[in-house]
């Protein structure tokens, strides 16, 4: 295969010359390869969207060249929509795994660093040139920009474009090939993940119980619902006297009623405790109540809390479920709601138009691309990136990426502002991920492939190897440590090392792995911590 591509390089090449000129035209043959080649299966394996980056270093080793401005607009739209994805679940993870994850990145790149001065203090080499090997090795332009600065010698960027090729390509590689070596069934770990998702956020379900308890007669169910709800669980029907009726503020709880209450499995035993014993008594259907899935995608409600609405006194109804990212929660007051959330909401039958007016409930809007969230989303997350912090010793920008991604999660995580939603739907969100990871690998992987074989001829093995060291070491301890010592699920692992290594290409290797975000919330999550943690170690290394 890659035979013939070198022949069809060359043919074409001599047959048309004016075609393999155009930046554009080539970027679609390199990515229509690569797609093509990542769909070669060998076994259960295949690269997919990661092969597009070895065709584009073999057709950048023949010359062939891409507008860097697609580089740009490519890692522009793939951290963008990697930080809105990410945002609403970043926080929460930061907060949970935070200590353990920012750990194992300090880890990933103090090994890199450690392994960068043992090349300065024991093989002699040039500092200027390995401070470049390292952020080049760990992939990290903003480490780059600093060591330049530092250093003040252009060592550093030949040093960066020596290891910046197996950079790109090792984690690639570490993360496709890894699972197969180990032999990781990943459905497995997402069925994990999930298991400890669901101790999190437990099965929502639905318990009738008869009253029995002379504790809670005679007692307005204004006054009930607060304890009834304890535990967060909600009183949606009351049987009595063989009718079925919704409570109100002013609802007295008798002997002998049956309620119908929805809320976390764990809890149903406190309702029972308060209220009597579980009953399977089936509960007759009536026109005068009713229940319904609602999707919220009202502008004007978004972000508002539950309470605000003050659903119970207006319309009778209480929200029972609410279904965030395929997660059933059980809502309390303080609750903000979300576009595209989904309610289970039971309320008086007549009472649902309104319902239905107030939340919105048009799904259609749900698959709708509002592009100008994206845009102004990048504009701030480049104007973020390019703001300098004083940090005493040295000066800190975040960079493209950095801005872009600190702007996605947090705009992602406020919902709105104004009449403007932070958010995409699942398949515009993926397919503009895809497109701008497509024009990324393919412009990036061009870009070092033009300087691959001259770097290895003019620098020797010994470079090279440097930074192949300092690539794959790293991600071999922090996988042992996450998986060993941490017990980290390996799919978040997995965006963790790539996080860790500052890898976008990386990151795109192990979102294939999975249906699910873990990879890219782990990412996330360290990203931003590790792209300064390469710009103080490079201050560090130049201090030797």
């Amino acid at each position: 295969m890659i035979n013939m591509l070198s022949n069809f390089i060359q043919g074409f090449s001599n047959f048309y010359q004016p075609l393999l000129q155009s930046s554009y035209f080539m970027l679609f043959v390199i990515i229509t390869f690569g797609l093509l080649i990542g769909r070669i299966r060998l076994g259960s394996f295949s690269f997919d969207f990661s092969a597009v980056i070895f065709i584009a270093l073999l057709f950048g080793h023949y010359g062939v060249k891409i507008d860097p401005v697609i580089q740009q607009i490519g890692i522009l739209l793939f951290i963008f929509t990697i930080g809105i994805q990410a945002g609403p679940g970043f926080f929460r993870s930061f907060i949970k795994n935070g200590r353990s994850f920012i750990l194992l990145a300090f880890i990933i790149v103090a090994t890199g660093a450690i392994i960068s001065a043992i090349a300065i203090l024991a093989f002699g080499v040039d500092k200027n040139l390995v401070i470049g090997i390292f952020n080049g090795a760990l992939t990290s332009t903003p480490g780059l920009a600093a060591a330049v600065e530092a250093t003040n010698s252009p060592l550093s960027s030949i040093g960066y474009g020596i290891a910046y090729p197996f950079g790109v390509v090792g984690v690639v590689l570490f993360i496709s090939l890894m699972p197969k070596i180990m032999k990781i069934n990943l459905r497995k770990e997402e069925e994990k993940y999930q298991s400890t998702l669901l101790k999190e956020f437990p099965q929502i379900v639905t318990r009738d119980f008869i009253v029995s308890n002379s504790e809670v007669l005679g007692k307005p169910f204004s006054v009930l619902r607060s304890d009834v709800c304890t535990k967060q669980c909600i009183t949606t029907k009351i049987f009595r006297e063989n009718s079925v009726i919704i409570p109100h503020v002013d609802t007295h709880l008798l002997l002998g009623d049956i309620i119908r209450v929805v809320g976390p499995d764990p809890d149903m035993g406190h309702v029972s405790e308060l209220v009597g014993a579980e009953t399977n008594h089936a509960f007759p259907k009536t026109e005068s109540s009713d229940a319904q899935w609602i999707f919220v995608t009202n502008k004007s409600i978004i972000n508002k809390r539950i309470e605000d609405l003050n659903l119970f006194d207006n319309f009778n109804a209480s929200i029972a479920v609410l279904k965030r990212s395929s997660i059933d929660i059980s809502p309390d007051p303080t609750t903000h709601l979300r576009f595209g959330d989904r309610l289970f909401i039971a309320a008086d039958r007549e009472s649902f138009p309104a319902i239905i007016s107030l939340f919105g409930n048009e799904s259609k809007r749900l698959s709708e691309t509002d592009f100008l969230p994206i845009t102004l989303g990048i504009i701030i997350g480049i104007i973020i990136g390019s703001i300098p912090f004083n940090l005493g010793f040295f000066t800190l920008k975040l960079g493209l990426t950095g801005g872009v991604l600190a702007a996605a999660l947090t705009l992602s995580s406020i919902g709105k502002t104004g009449p403007i939603i932070w958010s995409m739907s699942s398949n515009a969100n993926l397919l503009i991920r895809e497109f701008g990871l497509l024009l990324f690998l393919a412009s990036v992987g061009c870009d070092a492939g033009a300087h691959l074989v001259e770097t290895l001829v003019n620098n020797g093995m010994l470079l090279f190897g440097i930074g192949a060291l300092i690539s794959i070491i790293p991600m071999i301890i922090g996988w042992w440590l996450g998986s060993k010592l941490f017990k980290i699920n390996l799919l978040s692992l997995f965006g963790l090392i790539t996080g860790g290594m500052t890898s976008t290409p990386g990151l795109g290797a192990a979102a294939k792995h999975t249906d699910t975000n873990i990879p890219q919330i782990a990412y996330a999550t360290v990203y931003p911590f590790a792209l300064v943690l390469m710009i103080i170690f490079s201050k560090l290394l130049n201090l030797l």
